[in-house]
């Protein structure tokens, strides 16, 4: 598996867990406010970090990292990933992933050989949106049948929306939380104009707080648990 990035330790990206994060590299959306374009943008790639050298650390802190958050870019985009999440779970540590649903054969396997401990999904938009929204053509089956895979797999999850202004509407953020009604949690992300794939999203604004707190109302309306970030 190439990973291009590792933290190691957080104490708020897997829900009760002490974490390290591993970011995998690649991805097949190119969303203009992705904050990891290193990850993302073959231009920008950085040389892979040692996979070897990222167990061995994981190793000396067994017993004290509770969690592995595994992120990208776009960890599906990597047919190894099983064999990487193995040699984490026979570390000791629970697993976290975070996918943004473009390989749902491959997230089903995961679950169905209890590899994950928790799914985070990122719902970039309204299904007739989605394309436009990721910059490729975007098959939005595929991003159904992920979301049905995880509500229907019973794991703790979240489905997650990167929100802008510019971007998406009051409507079409009802749309979406249409699509993952049954979910345990949508999380509405408020976009932080720091770091960004598209540079022209550096001039977006920060979302303002009232507006958050209407999707976030809205949403909750309907019956979908939601929070905002």
């Amino acid at each position: 598996m190439i990973i291009g990035g590792f933290q190691k330790i957080s104490l708020s990206d897997f829900p009760g867990r002490v974490s390290a994060i591993v970011f995998t590299r690649g991805c097949g959306f190119r969303c203009p406010y992705c904050h990891n374009p290193e990850l993302v943008d073959p231009d920008n790639y950085i040389t892979p970090l040692d996979e070897a050298k990222i167990l061995s650390f994981l190793r000396s802190r067994e017993g004290r990292i509770q969690g592995v958050v595994i992120t990208g870019g776009e960890p599906t985009f990597h047919d190894d990933l099983k064999d990487f999440i193995r040699t984490v779970r026979e570390i000791g540590c629970e697993v976290k992933l975070d996918t943004n649903g473009s390989n749902p054969a491959l997230l089903e396997r995961i679950i169905s050989l209890g590899l994950v401990d928790y799914v985070a999904l990122d719902v970039k938009a309204p299904l007739r949106l989605y394309s436009s929204v990721a910059r490729v053509l975007v098959n939005t089956g595929d991003i159904l049948r992920s979301i049905r895979i995880i509500i229907d797999s019973g794991l703790p999850h979240e489905m997650r929306t990167t929100y802008l202004e510019s971007l998406l509407s009051l409507d079409d953020m009802r749309e979406i939380g249409e699509m993952v009604r049954g979910c345990r949690l949508l999380v509405v992300q408020r976009f932080k104009p720091t770091k960004a794939l598209d540079p022209a999203m550096l001039k977006q604004p920060t979302p303002p707080a009232h507006a958050m707190e209407q999707i976030r109302a809205a949403i909750d309306a309907m019956g979908v648990p939601c929070e905002t970030r």
